[in-house]
């Protein structure tokens, strides 16, 4: 399943009996159940833990072939108002602007926010950069009143919490 998560249509079709139109309907399946799987009907998901955050986008952000970086904007009761991708990378780099996460932000009235970009490697270890720039959100967050709660690494099926462990947030 991983590995069709991650295919293309245009791999998908190489498979014998699998032709464009089904390999649409298979990429529409994964995505229905993806959201699914990540969704309350009665309310949105609150985040508790950096464990909540990561479980609702890991599923998808696990299968990604180049770094995404993501904002979860959340209310006053840290409620997710909604999941931006505010960037997309490379395969093992990211250069993303404070502007940019703070804009989205600020369009959802966000009272605070959790930070999200995934390794393609599997490594889910933050490196020095993702420290450095948590730092860096951190203190455009205290300048617009917009808390940065944590900065979740997902890498496979795994993820690291830079404030469970210690790093960036003094």
């Amino acid at each position: 399943l991983p590995g069709i998560a991650r295919a293309s249509i245009t791999e998908l079709t190489s498979l014998k009996g699998i032709g464009r139109v089904k390999a649409i309907e298979i990429k529409a399946a994964l995505e229905l159940g993806r959201r699914l799987a990540v969704t309350s009907p009665e309310e949105r998901p609150i985040i508790a833990s950096p464990a909540d955050a990561a479980n609702l986008v890991m599923a998808e952000m696990r299968f990604y072939e180049q770094e995404h970086f993501r904002a979860m904007l959340l209310d006053t009761r840290n409620s997710v108002l909604s999941i931006p991708t505010i960037h997309i990378g490379t395969i093992n780099s990211i250069n993303v602007r404070p502007a940019d996460t703070f804009r989205a932000a600020l369009k959802e009235n966000a009272r605070s926010l959790i930070l999200i970009h995934n390794h393609p490697s599997e490594n889910a270890s933050p490196s020095p950069e993702d420290v450095s720039t948590t730092r860096k959100f951190i203190q455009a967050g205290k300048l617009l009143d917009i808390e940065v709660l944590d900065h979740i690494v997902v890498g496979g099926n795994q993820f690291v919490s830079l404030k469970e462990r210690g790093l960036a947030f003094d």
